[in-house]
């Protein structure tokens, strides 16, 4: 059981390294293909060696871009047997990354001349650049608040999830002494008006949290052990709240990246296809 685990397991990463090995021997021979290129003939973005580059650049891009279709038509992916998630995902990455070396290499690592060229070129990097962030954002974001919360949050219901802290809040306020009904005015209520974003928890996925417990702790000192017991209540809605926030920070981040790259790529993909028939019509 314990050699099929490590059997299972290992899969993933023997793939990764199957594409790493493919990605620098097709980054290899697409560097060579360019000294050949520049030892044998004129380099131009017209010739032959011009146009096989463009062309290579062009369909990267469309199996690149294959992948956010794949993720929309999962019932046709199984019914056909269309490959891995995985598989697609490494075609996507290392495809994006070749993509962009061809297509400097169809410029001749120079920058370009004229508002089409120069489109595609800002949206290439901004294309390529903005998915190696989003990358980053999708193994960075789920272990931080895996690792750093006790907490699992859906982001559609953060506003309702909030809406239940206030009133239970509310209700342990309303049944407590004047000290803690001061305290729940001054520190909590405000924060249980509406989720907040904070660029704390980019540094600090706990948001400074126990700083923010002392005048609990404080207080507690002068209770009474019912009145204690309300407090403690409070304090962990409090802390409730400040994960919520924290879970609505990081996942507007990662859903703000796809607002970025997502729509560029596309625009990208138009705008090449439209240079392509251009190029080959006339």
């Amino acid at each position: 059981m314990a050699q099929a685990t490590r059997r299972k397991t290992s899969r993933p990463a023997l793939a990764g390294r199957r594409w790493v090995w493919l990605f620098a021997g097709a980054t290899a021979l697409s560097l060579a293909a360019y000294i050949a290129n520049l030892l044998l003939a004129e380099r131009s973005p017209s010739n032959i060696w011009g146009l096989a580059y463009g062309t290579a650049a062009a369909l990267l891009m469309v199996a690149a871009t294959l992948y956010g279709m794949r993720r929309r038509s999962m019932s046709l992916v199984s019914k056909y047997r269309l490959g891995s998630a995985r598989n697609w995902l490494y075609l996507h990455l290392y495809g994006g990354g070749l993509f962009l070396l061809l297509m400097l290499m169809h410029s001749g690592f120079r920058t370009p001349s004229g508002l089409i060229s120069w489109s595609l070129w800002i949206l290439s990097w901004w294309t390529v650049l903005s998915g190696l962030g989003g990358l980053a954002l999708q193994q960075w974001i789920p272990r931080t608040l895996g690792s750093g919360l006790g907490l699992e949050v859906l982001y559609e219901r953060v506003g309702e999830l909030v809406g239940e802290l206030r009133e239970k809040a509310e209700a342990l306020a309303a049944t407590s002494t004047e000290p803690v009904q001061a305290l729940y005015a001054r520190r909590v209520a405000p924060e249980l008006v509406a989720p907040r974003r904070r660029w704390i928890y980019f540094l600090d996925i706990t948001g400074g949290k126990q700083g923010q417990l002392k005048e609990f702790d404080y207080l507690r000192r002068f209770l009474s052990p019912e009145e204690k017991e309300k407090l403690s209540k409070l304090a962990r809605l409090y802390k409730t709240k400040l994960d919520v926030d924290a879970h609505y920070t990081l996942q507007t981040a990662l859903r703000g990246w796809l607002w970025a790259h997502v729509p560029t790529s596309m625009v990208l993909f138009v705008l090449l296809i439209l240079h392509l028939v251009a190029v080959f019509t006339y």
